[in-house]
């Protein structure tokens, strides 16, 4: 027997905005993308509106689950078109808003790196919603279970194996203010003047330089490796295009980073990985025009 659609009573659009920073931050942590997740958030308020109240008992499981089962559809259909993607892919870059308590910030810093959306994307879909419900939105594993149609062992092994991941990749770990700015700025010397010494002093012996492109602007479309070539390129062809650029500093994924500008507008945003001995192992360069886009500071968990 069908239940006819119930309007949204003010009450219930309360109850989804409360939820939806949460809803936010799990599908751009699943999808790597802020568009894609304000399209997967909306196709949830969207189900909200229309569902039978009378069937839901607790608001915040119902649109966590059905947010994550959106993001895993479109990670399916996501993966295929990665296939043909040109070049390396990256995270689409957000800036957090300054709402968010020191507190959060802190926890934040931790799960919204560009390193650690780049190790959740070497899970797979269910390891990565497993991992994110439990460890960044503490679900229990019943919790889990039920928003996944698993069991709560089934659960318990992809959180597992998981955690081994990320743990082993070394990215979760805090990385003071100061070194930051201390990175940023012997990085934005080397471009602007050509000259990396300070630059190359506070490089890690494996640094890694990725740029995407996604095939609609030139870059390089290969992960460059190791000090000596990371180094020339930056303090070479960086300082060639580059040295006349505007340059912005700004607070990107809780890492300070740029964006850069020409006459026409945007055309980088460089944000950094730092090893746990404050060593620069990763630089990330986004050029792709489509994760340019402007949505302001975004709240989110």
């Amino acid at each position: 027997m069908s239940h006819a659609t119930e309007p949204l009573a003010p009450e219930d659009l309360q109850r989804f905005e409360t939820s939806k920073p949460k809803l936010l931050g799990l599908a751009y942590r699943i999808l790597g993308s802020y568009a894609d997740a304000e399209d997967a958030v909306q196709d949830t308020f969207l189900k909200w509106s229309g569902a039978p109240r009378v069937d839901i008992s607790n608001t915040e499981a119902w649109l966590m689950k059905t947010c994550t089962h959106r993001c895993l559809d479109m990670r399916r259909t996501g993966d295929r078109a990665r296939v043909d993607y040109v070049g390396a892919w990256l995270p689409e870059p957000i800036e957090i808003s300054t709402e968010v308590t020191p507190e959060d910030m802190a926890e934040l810093s931790s799960s919204l790196t560009m390193a650690f959306l780049l190790v959740l994307e070497r899970l797979s879909p269910k390891e990565r919603a497993a991992f994110l419900l439990h460890e960044i939105f503490d679900q229990g594993y019943d919790e889990i279970a039920t928003t996944l149609d698993l069991t709560e062992t089934a659960c318990r092994k992809l959180v597992s194996r998981a955690r081994q991941h990320v743990s082993r990749s070394g990215t979760r770990h805090r990385t003071p203010h100061t070194r930051q700015i201390e990175i940023s700025s012997a990085f934005r010397k080397a471009v602007t003047d050509g000259e990396i010494g300070a630059l190359q002093s506070l490089l890690a012996e494996d640094v890694r330089l990725t740029a995407d492109g996604g095939g609609k602007v030139p870059t390089i479309r290969e992960t460059l490796r190791g000090r000596a070539d990371v180094s020339h390129f930056v303090a070479r062809a960086l300082h060639r295009f580059w040295a006349d650029q505007n340059w912005e500093a700004r607070i990107f994924n809780a890492r300070l980073g740029f964006q850069l500008f020409d006459s026409d507008g945007p055309t980088a945003i460089v944000s950094f990985a730092l090893n746990a001995e404050g060593r620069l192992c990763d630089i990330f360069i986004v050029r792709n025009p489509d994760k340019l886009r402007d949505p302001g500071a975004v709240r989110l968990h």
